[in-house]
């Protein structure tokens, strides 16, 4: 039996990290504190870092894109008790170029059918990584975080509406955020009214993207397998949220 967690992981400078532990899956629970989902690290100061490697973190997989980095940097980056590891998920992808009605799932798809290499790559630093827990993170935590957290939930077994549920958290956690994102965006000289659809977190849009991967690939696995990743890979991403300790 494991310990009682909290979901959310509250660490002052960080609204939305999460655990994604304690779901029921294919193999009876995935674990607490292997896999950490959250938002934009910049706010946090020593004494954040200190409580999320106290916490057990020891791997950081930043999803964002140069311009982010430069404007916000990576407190991790420099942290000697941390491997950290960007990979641009999204880069070159323009939610300005979809036109659908769901932009975001536009984005999604685009995503999945696009950016291989990088999601392999950011699922095999998942399953190569180091004993502790690993944390991945964009600024919101909500697309590109959420993007990989659904292929994790889904390997290990857990069912799509709880995958939905787990995606629609993301809402009320990053509210107090949104006009600052709104501000950031305006001051990159982003048209705002096009912007605004982009900080939506509705559960069709998760349901949606699962159901495109199931009726293209037939099951998650598939689709990792398509893009290059090894069965054995597989298996160690499964075993990271699935194995017991």
């Amino acid at each position: 039996m494991q310990p009682r967690f909290e979901r959310h992981v509250a660490v002052a400078g960080t609204f939305n990290i999460r655990d994604l532990g304690g779901y029921a899956s294919g193999e009876g629970q995935t674990r607490w504190r292997r896999l950490l989902r959250a938002d934009g690290l910049h706010r946090l100061d020593t004494a954040g870092m200190a409580t999320l490697t106290g916490e057990g973190v020891r791997t950081v997989i930043d999803l964002r894109r140069d311009h982010e980095l430069e404007s916000h940097p990576n407190p991790f980056r420099d942290n000697p008790d941390v491997a950290y590891h960007n990979i641009s998920l999204f880069d070159a992808l323009d939610p300005a170029t979809m036109t659908g009605g769901d932009l975001l799932l536009d984005l999604y798809l685009a995503a999945l059918t696009t950016r291989h290499g990088a999601i392999a790559q950011v699922l095999t630093l998942i399953a190569d990584a180091p004993e502790g827990i690993v944390l991945f993170h964009c600024t919101a935590g909500k697309d590109r975080t959420g993007l990989i957290a659904a292929l994790m939930l889904a390997l290990a077994g857990v069912e799509a509406a709880v995958i939905v549920e787990d995606y629609a958290l993301t809402g009320p956690m990053i509210a107090p955020l949104l006009e600052t994102f709104v501000a950031d965006a305006a001051a990159r000289g982003t048209d705002i009214e096009s912007f605004r659809p982009l900080l939506a977190c509705e559960r069709q849009t998760m349901v949606a993207m699962l159901a495109f991967l199931i009726d293209n690939h037939g099951s998650v696995e598939a689709y990792l397998i398509s893009i290059g990743l090894e069965p054995d890979t597989i298996d160690r991403l499964r075993a990271r949220l699935t194995r017991e300790a």
